[in-house]
């Protein structure tokens, strides 16, 4: 047992019922996993499993999207040079080549710039606003970014370049004095939905031109697969305006992709017909984020706009490239880190993880922060040297707020930005001992003793009888899946192993098929799947050899094999019954 498991007691189980009853006889663990999601109605029901682009909210109710709007319509009514300013993460690559395409498709020369992680750092840099100004750019879009860029704005201002933010990172009290300031996490913003990425705030703006220069809304709809590469890569919640953006976007990508994304999924031998999440996740995005991490972010937005097959391939040969050598130092790095953890293990650390190596590459160190909180679970912050000065990436648990917790020690730093889960940091290497003594410090007042004990929340007991066809069918509507809508996790007690455990792959993937009997009738027999589980081999064997049922928390997943397609479950974390 790896997990603590958390089964939530529905506090209105009537009202499952109900919906159950509305929804033809949807099954009850079905019915509790959507009261789970906050779906508790029957239009509430029919937007989740049937979204819609009518649902989307009026981009107008953004705070400046009028004036951002208008000065864009302006901007291309008139045939001004544009320069659009990203970032170097996929978050920050699509949005530049989602925002390059439109003014492209609409008769504007738009350049782009995409700052430099070590010389320029995250944000607005005087670099690219120089840049801006030397092309001739009276306006300038910034995407991903410049929420915090209070000298930059005053800058832009100075060389005569209008800004444009379109940000959706946490803001502070005072806004940048820019022409328009579009993030919807802006104190004073109404718009109802908080959690979009740059990317999004991005499409919203593309939204709102539209409408003023008087084209048809559909004419957005061709940047949705840009939007969901973002939204899937930038680990935001795929719920409420996400979700319906993600379910779109992933429906372009399989039935009409970008050459672009064409050339990088046939270098990753990826089938885009059923791209999911997961696969962008694990498997388009962190080629696109490689060119950032070593090299230049550049190289992915000239993929994403690419028309030519002939050099869309050529760039996409040159990612898979770099995400090999991503790859090989993620390992490293991960490896040097683990032993640093366990050489200083202290009570300063016992809270928040806080590792420094001056030689570790800023490229991978965000990603290598995620895999120490899957290890140890704890908020972890990881740090190199960088122009003389600390420069790193934090990550969170589940539920906790990083980004607060570094804000309470923003005397220590030289810069930092991000959000709940994620943040970005700057200070000078003499601050390193107090800041960690006073993050741990922090994160012992404000966190819950149950944040840092790795925890898995159930959906709903399950008999294997109930797994039928149209419980697939209906459970695969849940999607697209992601944070705050995971795929649901069922929890079946008194199971039976029925076949010998044995353990496949180089990571120690557990195998073994199960059987539960119910009511004197039996299931049939399914075959488990444990990803990394190879630590519960004894425990299978012990329930096999002594005939001791197993409780089992898994996922539905399809396996398909020459041809044939059967049920596989997915194992979470099991123990021995009882």
């Amino acid at each position: 047992m790896k997990y603590r498991w958390l089964l939530p007691r529905p506090e209105h189980p009537h009202v499952i019922a109900a919906l159950c009853a509305q929804l033809n006889d949807l099954p009850p663990a079905l019915g509790m996993a959507l009261s789970l999601r906050g779906i508790e109605t029957y239009e509430d029901a029919r937007r989740f499993f049937r979204p819609s682009l009518n649902d989307l909210h009026d981009p107008f109710l953004m705070l400046d999207m009028d004036v951002a709007a208008e000065r864009l319509e302006k901007a291309i009514l008139q045939g001004e040079k544009v320069v659009v300013y990203g970032d170097y993460d996929v978050d920050g690559t699509t949005a530049t080549a989602l925002m390059v395409n439109f003014l492209r498709q609409h008769g504007l020369d738009a350049e782009f710039f995409i700052p430099d992680r070590y010389t320029d750092g995250y944000g607005l840099c005087y670099r690219g606003i120089d840049f801006a100004a030397f092309r001739g750019a009276t306006l300038m879009i910034a995407l991903d970014c410049g929420i915090t860029g209070h000298a930059a704005a005053d800058y832009c201002r100075e060389k005569g370049i209008d800004l444009v933010v379109c940000d959706h990172h946490n803001a502070e009290e005072a806004i940048p004095d820019a022409l328009a300031v579009l993030d919807p996490k802006r104190p004073d913003c109404p718009y109802p939905f908080k959690e979009l990425t740059g990317c999004g705030v991005g499409f919203k703006l593309i939204q709102a031109t539209l409408s003023k220069l008087g084209s048809p809304p559909e004419d957005a709809w061709e940047y949705l697969d840009l939007v969901a590469l973002a939204i899937a890569s930038d680990i935001v919640p795929i719920l409420g305006e996400n979700r319906l953006l993600m379910y779109e976007g992933l429906r372009r990508i399989q039935t009409n992709p970008r050459i672009g994304l064409r050339m990088l999924a046939l270098q990753g031998g990826q089938d885009l017909a059923s791209c999911s999440t997961s696969q962008i996740v694990f498997g388009l995005g962190p080629r696109i984020n490689a060119a950032g991490r070593m090299g230049d972010a550049a190289e992915a937005v000239e993929l994403l706009v690419a028309t030519n097959p002939d050099r869309a391939l050529k760039q996409a040969q040159r990612l898979e490239k770099l995400n090999g050598e991503r790859r090989l130092m993620d390992s490293k790095t991960f490896e040097e880190a683990v032993y640093l953890m366990e050489s200083r293990a202290s009570t300063c650390m016992q809270h928040a993880i806080v590792l420094h190596h001056p030689g570790w590459h800023l490229g991978v160190i965000g990603i290598v922060a995620s895999r120490l909180v899957e290890r140890f679970y704890r908020p972890t912050v990881l740090l190199t040297t960088a122009n003389g000065m600390a420069k790193g990436s934090a990550r969170s648990v589940p539920g906790y707020n990083i980004y607060d917790a570094i804000r309470s020690c923003d005397h220590l730093l030289a810069k930092f930005g991000g959000h709940a889960f994620a943040a970005g940091l700057t200070l000078p290497v003499a601050h390193l001992e107090t800041f960690t003594e006073q993050l741990n410090e922090v994160v012992s007042q404000t966190i819950q003793p149950n944040q840092l004990k790795a925890e898995i929340v159930v959906d709903a007991p399950l008999s294997l009888q109930d797994i039928t066809p149209r419980f697939k069918q209906i459970l695969e509507q849940f999607g697209p899946f992601g944070p705050q809508n995971r795929q649901p996790i069922f929890m079946g007690t008194g199971v039976q192993v029925k076949s010998q455990p044995t353990l496949v792959g180089r990571d120690g993937h557990l195998k073994f098929q199960v059987q539960q009997g119910h009511n004197g009738q039996a299931s049939p027999t399914f075959d488990v799947i444990g990803f990394g589980l190879h630590a519960l081999y004894p425990t299978v064997r012990e329930s096999l050899q002594y005939g001791r049922a197993l409780d089992m928390l898994f996922t539905i997943d399809e396996n398909n094999f020459m041809g044939q397609t059967s049920f596989q479950l997915r194992a979470k974390d099991l123990k021995l019954a009882g």
